[in-house]
């Protein structure tokens, strides 16, 4: 016998579970939001679906696909996470065909609905199921309301590093070939569909995630040939298509490439000619006399392609990721010697040790969200980040936590005035350090490095398109709900839109401390909208 219900997509639905699902029969939403929910459902059967009475929407659907996880949390984790039964988790959307139901014989299964909403009104959804025999064997209903009032465009700024040379090796292509181009044009818009704006720009092969001495396949938008000794002159063709294509996928941000290594910026990062020859890596000390004359010159030409290109003032310049205490001089000496070749450009550098703010090293420092507090009220433009070491107290999207700790995000980002939120892993299907390459529908923890879903929140579809996570669907509803509260305090003001947010019992709503539960996360984004009507 079939059982279907209507549930929350803040849900997570396992094959083995007892049915005890977060059921919802109504929902809200703003003039150009996407919302989802997911119909669950209990078969043994081939089944497939009609969609009826979606006036004022559009109407996407996804089987959802199971992945294993060998690291799912580390083992000082709190108690917020999901044990899965069988070590699978539910996280990859495949669209649908013909509204076909991939089902698990005997246990649950869920398809994923989204809803974009064009115009107001209240939408009736009738989703009935067919077996093979087109005999109706169940039906669900949903109300939708979309409220006369239009979700403003995103002001976060936000980038998820995109990394072209995963994309390059899954697809076997040659960088930046035609097919390489149309696969990162691809992926830029879906990222940009889910809230990315600021696009990691590969100038050189990003110094990011590698074993020192190792090397990330070339990836590097520059042509650089050598024309006398310590003389240099620079192409920007590829780099000009790039901005042309992130334009198009709407970014809006250049975040140009860490120009020292990773940690503590000993480094420079690995520059080849344009014959391949290696000019720069793991040998050169950062702060040596060749890496500075080459620099030197680079910046000279960068700041007059950019400055004639018109995006001068959309790119943001990096030094090294995560410095430490005990890396402070060769950062310093690096940051220096940027502001000096670049002084009127963005800096930003992801760092949780406030001594480097303080020093004047960095213009923007993006602290964790366990180390925010530190820098919360005392730089003039707050960002924040996460990756794997967040994960006692604070949001996360690993695929063990339940989707209320990723959306909570938003709440947070919008109490603290975040204007920047940065994580690490858009598309990173290597493992830790880059060694070797991996297939993330079977290694989800970078090889047992990082708990799952710290790494990616897309998957390599097949003709170069992404499979889009159920997490990356959720935590792009995090910046929904930032925009509503946006919206909402527009019309009452900053402390009475708190008020519908903050949390009710116990210590206040912070980056470590939200209060947990699917009831009380769509209770507040409810409360948010029903505001929003009352003040149209």
């Amino acid at each position: 016998m079939t059982q279907i219900k209507v549930v929350s997509s803040l849900e997570k639905i396992f094959p083995q579970c007892n049915g005890d699902f977060y059921e919802i029969n109504i929902l809200s939403m703003l003039i150009g939001e996407r919302a989802s929910f997911q119909l669950a459902i209990n078969t043994d059967e081939p089944l497939r679906f009609t969609v009826e009475g979606a006036d004022s929407v559009c109407v996407n659907s996804y089987n959802i696909g199971f992945v294993p996880s060998k690291l799912p949390y580390y083992e000082d984790h709190d108690d917020d996470i999901i044990t899965s039964p069988d070590g699978y988790y539910p996280d990859v959307l495949y669209p649908t065909e013909n509204g076909e139901v991939e089902f698990v014989n005997g246990g649950w299964c869920s398809v994923w609905f989204e809803l974009e909403a064009k115009t107001a009104g209240l939408n009736n959804i009738v989703i009935t199921l067919f077996n093979e025999d087109n005999d109706e064997v169940g039906k669900a209903e949903i109300c939708v309301k979309v409220i006369n009032a239009v979700l403003p465009e995103q002001e976060l700024i936000h980038t998820n590093w995109f990394h072209c040379d995963c994309l390059a090796t899954w697809y076997n292509v040659d960088a930046f070939s035609d097919e390489h181009w149309q696969i990162i044009e691809n992926f830029m818009r879906v990222g940009n569909a889910h809230g990315l704006n600021m696009i990691l720009t590969p100038l050189f092969t990003p110094p990011l995630d590698t074993e020192v001495g190792g090397e990330r396949p070339t990836m590097q938008l520059v042509d650089v040939t050598v024309t006398g000794k310590d003389e240099y002159a620079f192409g920007f063709d590829k780099l000009d298509r790039w901005i042309e294509i992130a334009t198009r996928s709407g970014m809006k941000w250049f975040e140009l490439s860490h120009l020292f290594t990773q940690w503590g910026a000993k480094h420079a990062p690995k520059i080849v000619d344009v014959n391949g020859k290696k000019l720069f890596g793991w040998k050169t000390a950062a702060g040596g006399k060749k890496y500075k004359v080459f620099l030197t010159q680079f910046a000279t030409a960068l700041d007059e392609f950019l400055a004639a290109k018109g995006v001068k003032d959309k790119c943001w310049l990096h030094v090294s990721d995560e410095p430490n205490d005990m890396q402070v001089r060769p950062y310093a000496k690096a940051s220096r010697l940027i502001s000096t070749l670049f002084p009127d450009y963005k800096t930003l550098d992801a760092l949780s040790d406030f001594k480097f703010y303080k020093k004047g090293l960095v213009k923007t420092p993006v602290p964790s969200l366990d180390h925010a507090h530190i820098f919360y009220g005392k730089v003039p433009n707050f960002w924040t980040y996460y990756c794997c070491g967040q994960y006692k107290g604070t949001s996360n999207r690993f695929m063990a936590m339940p989707s209320y700790r990723t959306r909570v995000l938003g709440l947070q980002l919008y109490k603290f005035g975040c204007v920047g939120f940065l994580q690490w892993g858009f598309n990173f299907w290597y493992s830790q350090y880059s060694k070797r390459h991996i297939n993330p529908f079977e290694i989800t923890d970078a090889g047992e490095a990082f708990p799952s879903g710290d790494a990616f929140v897309v998957y390599p579809g097949e003709g170069g398109q992404p499979l889009v996570s159920l997490r990356y669907k959720v935590f792009y509803d995090a910046f929904q709900d930032l925009s509503a509260l946006k919206l909402l305090e527009s019309k009452i003001g900053y402390e009475k839109t708190l008020e519908i947010i903050e949390n009710k019992s116990g210590e206040p709503l912070s980056f470590v401390n939200y209060e947990r539960g699917i009831d009380v996360m769509l209770a507040k984004r409810e409360a948010v909208n029903k505001a929003i009507e009352e003040n149209l």
